[in-house]
């Protein structure tokens, strides 16, 4: 008695929302002048494949993590509308066309969420830490707007005990330039670290590398002030 082969295993590959049906609407797309049947093949095929699309980018490559992304969402099918007659099908099928580039839409996105949270925390870690609040309203931790003029008080006292400690010339000439960026905060413009080391350079003379050590020896002098403050003892 022959055996009975065992019957095959199919695999469920899942229904495909873009078919051959979608792309065929696309190249008919592309091919027409007739706004009518533009509009019947958008609205019919590509639209909902479109809009089925980017949902499931969004979802597949962790996406969901951008903020207004329900709104980016919807941006980026509009933008796909924008460019769909651009589309070249010698170059490539319409469904890897089209996923790539939203693919990619997406991570420009990130990117440029990226590079904004990085300035933000730019604007932020200053040295001190909290100098460039001096210059920049709008970025404010401190909620009460009197403790954060009565914080910046005591921070300028502080400043003005630390030359009577020892220095050196060049910690001397750093010094100096903070309690010249201080006092002139309603003349000049910071928005980043960059901007206030090279205030920090034209008034000193001195070049990057000797502005940043004697900074950190000003660090110490800070955190001891800080952790007071935090403490309330001052």
């Amino acid at each position: 008695m022959m055996p009975i082969p065992k019957p095959k295993r199919r695999r469920n590959k899942g229904k495909q929302y873009f078919t051959k049906e979608h792309e065929n609407a696309i190249l008919k797309y592309v091919a027409s002048d007739d706004i009518r049947e533009r509009s019947y093949l958008y609205n019919e095929f590509i639209g909902p494949v479109f809009s089925e699309m980017v949902d499931k980018i969004v979802y597949t490559y962790k996406f969901t993590t951008l903020s207004n992304i329900a709104s980016l969402q919807e941006e980026c099918k509009v933008w796909l509308v924008t460019i769909l007659p651009k589309y070249n099908p010698e170059k490539a099928k319409a469904f890897s066309y089209f996923s790539v580039i939203t693919k990619n839409w997406f991570i420009a996105k990130v990117k440029k969420q990226s590079k904004k949270r990085r300035t933000e925390l730019d604007i932020v870690e200053q040295l001190p830490k909290d100098l460039e609040l001096k210059y920049i309203s709008t970025i404010n931790p401190y909620p009460d707007h009197r403790e954060h003029a009565e914080f910046f008080l005591f921070l300028k006292n502080e400043i003005n005990t630390w030359e009577h400690d020892k220095m050196k010339e060049n910690e001397e000439r750093v010094l100096n330039a903070i309690k010249i960026l201080f006092d002139s905060a309603e003349d000049i413009e910071i928005f980043n670290k960059k901007a206030i080391y090279l205030y920090m350079r034209e008034i000193t003379g001195l070049n990057t590398k000797q502005v940043v050590n004697n900074l950190n020896k000003m660090r110490a002098k800070y955190a001891v002030f800080r952790e007071k403050w935090d403490k309330g003892e001052l």
